[in-house]
């Protein structure tokens, strides 16, 4: 069979496995590319490559190996000079080069909400060294919010309330950094009521949203998020115009991941992810069409039906306690159980080769139509707590 296009995944994680099922029902060849052999995304792929993708050479040498209709970034250190060059010669960057660019890095994509386009955003500086973070610090106040300014998954992010925390802070951004960047941006820390993903899907017939989707993270790493959040009509509309503004300044076509900030009737950009978001989990079992169908019928240029919620749903992650090579996964059958009637529970596991702590290695989803995001979330953290990592000694 002839594929409907072929895929160069960069980045092999979780969200690149889902997005590999979802492209492949569709006909897609897909090539998944990580650092690491046996990624979950390699695990459902057609062909898997492994190379850093911060090596210009390596990127460009398995570009030019398969010559795929479409490459598509799944992590933030990439060497994104590489994939201008490569759009200039007529390759399909997803959502474009200059998305790339700009979201791989926190202050770029600052520098266009803030600057560019003059959307709400906290107070910032940033910061190359220790000294920098310090004056940093003061000019912005504490507390504050220190994160690199090229990171994943809440690596390197803290919240600095005084000033005896300011080195700590630096040291640990540093260690979490990605790329080869040492910058960091500091952030006035704002109270705010609730934070919010909002999915927004740029197509070739215009931008359409799902439902706002809440969230909650520890160590700046999402933990449990729930669909949908109740908003007011004036947060909610001034979510999607400031969401539509960044997109169509960024360009190109796919599912985009736009976090904000809300105070009342007040938001607030926080950051924007060029590709389905981990919080979006949630839509395995909350919508008709996953984010991560959405992200590659929009690629992929195919109609998009109107975007049903099924009802009020959630979903907690499944973290791993230590380092281990050798582990085994139960409790499925407990978790899949029914938990009360008309609330249906499922669990993704992930397929990681290896344990680390704090690591990511499922995801528990609920569905509670008849009840409210509460139920949904107690029954999602209930099934996440019934599955069990053991560790072989």
């Amino acid at each position: 069979m002839i594929p409907t296009a072929k895929i160069l995944l960069l980045g092999a994680g979780e969200l690149g496995r889902e997005f590999v099922i979802s492209s492949k029902r569709l006909g897609c060849q897909v090539i998944a590319c990580d650092s690491y052999a046996g990624a979950p995304a390699m695990q459902v792929a057609d062909a898997a490559e492994v190379f850093p993708m911060l090596d210009g050479a390596a990127l460009g040498a398995v570009i030019e190996k398969h010559r795929p209709d479409f490459i598509v970034p799944e992590v933030e250190a990439i060497r994104t000079e590489v994939l201008k060059d490569y759009e200039d010669r007529g390759f399909n960057v997803v959502p474009s080069a200059r998305a790339t660019q700009m979201t791989m890095n926190r202050d770029r994509i600052r520098e266009v909400a803030a600057k560019e386009l003059g959307l709400p955003t906290s107070k910032y500086l940033y910061a190359e060294t220790r000294e920098d973070m310090r004056a940093a610090v003061a000019n912005v106040g504490l507390p504050c919010v220190v994160k690199p300014v090229m990171s994943s998954s809440g690596k390197g992010q803290s919240t600095v309330r005084d000033a005896d925390r300011i080195d700590a802070a630096w040291d640990y951004a540093v260690a979490g950094m990605r790329g080869d960047r040492t910058r960091v941006i500091v952030e006035a820390f704002v109270a705010f009521d609730y934070e919010i993903t909002l999915l927004t899907i740029r197509t070739r017939e215009g931008v359409i949203f799902c439902d706002p989707i809440g969230h909650r993270q520890e160590r700046g790493d999402y933990q449990e998020s729930w669909q949908p959040t109740a908003m007011s009509a004036t947060a909610l509309v001034s979510a999607q115009d400031m969401a539509r503004q960044v997109v169509d300044n960024l360009g190109g076509y796919g599912l985009f991941g736009v976090e904000f900030f809300v105070v009342g009737d007040t938001v607030i950009f926080s950051e924007l992810s060029p590709r389905p978001h981990d919080t979006g989990m949630v839509t395995l079992i909350s919508q008709n069409l996953t984010e991560f169908d959405l992200h590659a019928r929009a690629i992929l240029g195919l109609p998009i039906p109107a975007i049903t919620q099924f009802g009020p749903a959630a979903s907690a992650v499944i973290l791993a306690d230590c380092n281990a090579e050798a582990f085994r996964i139960t409790g499925l059958s407990d978790a899949l159980r029914p938990q009360a009637a008309g609330i249906s529970v499922d669990v993704r596991i992930f397929g990681k080769p290896s344990t680390r702590p704090y690591r990511r290695m499922g995801v528990a989803l609920a569905l509670a139509p008849k009840g409210d995001t509460d139920i949904a979330r107690a029954a999602a953290r209930a099934a996440a707590g019934r599955v069990k990592i053991s560790y072989d000694p």
